[in-house]
């Protein structure tokens, strides 16, 4: 009994709850500091304070006195009621009850309970928001009012007592409310962009998870094609290689046995001769000289060089015609690497050559001459050393190999044949009509209308590749060393049908391969 006793006079008077931050007034009514603040606050501009609970009258706002014995008093009581926990905003007019606030309003600063917000003003001006008790966030520093307008000038909230006297004095104002819709218009507008830019990155992410599965998918494809065309290569192999075989055994087999027969005949031959040598050893020893000259089993001694003739018809082992069989067998297996592009022979124009551009007779090669070779045509270039092909491409996929000096200028590259003919910009991969892989003063670089790519090139490219696809807009060069690398990708869309075309200048010079 005397613990709900104690409770009941710790209570405040104004939220009928345990005292929070208590301070006391002169009249020595203690109140908790935010209650008492609040209720002052409703009580500026009236010209008289009085306390809530005596109703001491003060003509100046009150100074509040913190109330440390209580303060104590309070700790102690709530560190011995461990159960007790702390209630929620109170209704501000249910002083005789906690009665729980469901909205507070910031214009008169008050919490309200159910019943007392059905009897509160609708007006527009009483924003409602969940329950509060600080309204510091929403009062002037300066002036302690309620924050009511906002200063375009200096992005502030301010109150009135800024915008009459204060630092905000005849600045453009506005109220709350309507800087605020002006706010919210302008971040729906930002909302809008963020949006779109949102879907636009959405499109982006999927596009790029569409292209990396189809890469896999090429990949997967790819590699099931690889791994057929080797297996069928390793079969192919395989039977060649029993086959030749076979052909060596069996050539080896031949040459044996008639070797053998040979060497028959020939141990044969060799035994009569052994004998008619013991016969003549032994004639030799005899002293009667009729016996010697009436024996007739010796006849004419006669050499023999048949057996040599027989060796070369029995021959050797053919090794020409091994080779020719491997050569052919090994050129008949027929790689299936089915190859979408098509490889191009192409021929240069001499037609749309500078005059100084020497064209070899097959029409393959092109080199500078330091004197002109040419009678000058509307067809030629003027002012670069450039040739066009005869071919042009206007759909599919194309590719055709150069080889390149190492020293000197050349460029290697496609253009559209409206290209200037004459001036400064008439250069291949210096106007947005031609694309070029260039050589200049042992720098390699890739040029397209007003923009260079240098390249970090390990060896000098002795031998270019270059692949067009039309219709996907790629143009791509690649260095022909061991392993083959790609040097550059231009993305771009055609829009007019294409040549090869060269440059060559001083020691530079180039040659279309068959």
């Amino acid at each position: 009994m005397a613990t709900a006793d104690l409770k009941d006079e710790l209570n405040c008077s104004i939220c009928l709850n345990i005292y929070t931050e208590p301070v006391m007034l002169r009249c020595g009514h203690s109140f908790c500091q935010v209650c008492i603040r609040s209720v002052l606050d409703r009580q500026d501009g009236g010209g008289l304070y009085t306390c809530p609970e005596c109703r001491a009258e003060y003509q100046k706002r009150p100074a509040l006195k913190r109330n440390m014995k209580l303060c104590n008093i309070v700790e102690h009581f709530l560190s011995t009621q461990p159960e007790v926990k702390a209630a929620g905003i109170s209704c501000t007019y249910c002083v005789h009850s906690s009665v729980p606030a469901v909205k507070t309003c910031l214009m008169c600063e008050a919490s309200l309970c159910d019943v007392h917000l059905s009897v509160h003003s609708k007006s527009t001006d009483h924003i409602l928001t969940e329950p509060t008790i600080s309204m510091d966030n929403r009062k002037c520093a300066t002036h302690r009012e309620m924050l009511k307008y906002y200063c375009c000038k200096d992005a502030a909230c301010i109150c009135v007592s800024c915008c009459v006297f204060g630092e905000h004095r005849g600045h453009q104002v506005e109220l709350l409310k309507e800087a605020s819709e002006k706010k919210k218009e302008k971040l729906r507008k930002v909302l809008e962009k963020l949006t779109s830019k949102r879907e636009e990155t959405e499109k982006s992410v999927q596009s790029l998870q569409d292209h990396r599965r189809g890469v896999q998918e090429k990949a997967a494809s790819m590699t099931t094609r690889v791994t057929d065309l080797f297996k069928d290569i390793r079969a192919q192999l395989q039977v060649l290689e029993e086959r030749v075989l076979s052909d060596i055994s069996r050539q080896r087999d031949k040459v044996s046995l008639s070797v053998t027969d040979l060497i028959q005949q020939l141990e044969i031959k060799k035994e009569e001769l052994s004998r008619k040598m013991t016969h003549i050893e032994e004639l030799c020893q005899v002293r009667d000289p009729l016996t010697v000259l009436q024996d007739r089993d010796i006849g004419r001694v006669e050499t023999d060089e048949g057996h040599g003739k027989r060796l070369q018809a029995i021959g050797d082992l053919d090794e020409v015609l091994i080779s020719l069989t491997l050569q052919s067998a090994l050129s008949s297996i027929v790689v299936d690497v089915k190859q979408s592009f098509s490889v191009q022979n192409l021929l240069l124009d001499i037609k749309t050559a500078a005059v100084d551009v020497a064209v070899s007779g097959d029409l393959k090669s092109a080199t500078w001459s330091k004197t002109p070779i040419w009678a000058k045509n509307q067809q030629r270039f003027k002012n670069f050393c450039q040739i066009l092909s005869f071919q042009s491409f206007s759909s599919g996929q194309h590719y055709w190999e150069v080889e390149t000096s190492e020293l000197g200028n050349w460029r290697v590259g496609v253009a559209y044949p409206s290209m200037e003919r004459k001036g400064d910009l008439s250069g291949i991969g210096q106007n947005n009509k031609s694309w070029c892989l260039r050589l200049c003063q042992k720098d390699y670089l890739v040029a397209h209308g007003t923009k260079e790519i240098s390249l970090q090139v390990e060896a000098s490219l002795q031998r270019v590749g270059v692949y067009l696809d039309y219709e996907a807009g790629k143009l791509s060069f690649y260095q022909l060393c061991e392993p083959i690398r790609r040097l550059h990708t231009f993305i771009t869309t055609f829009t007019e049908p294409l040549h090869a075309v060269f440059l060559v200048w001083r020691d530079g010079w180039v040659r279309i391969r068959n």
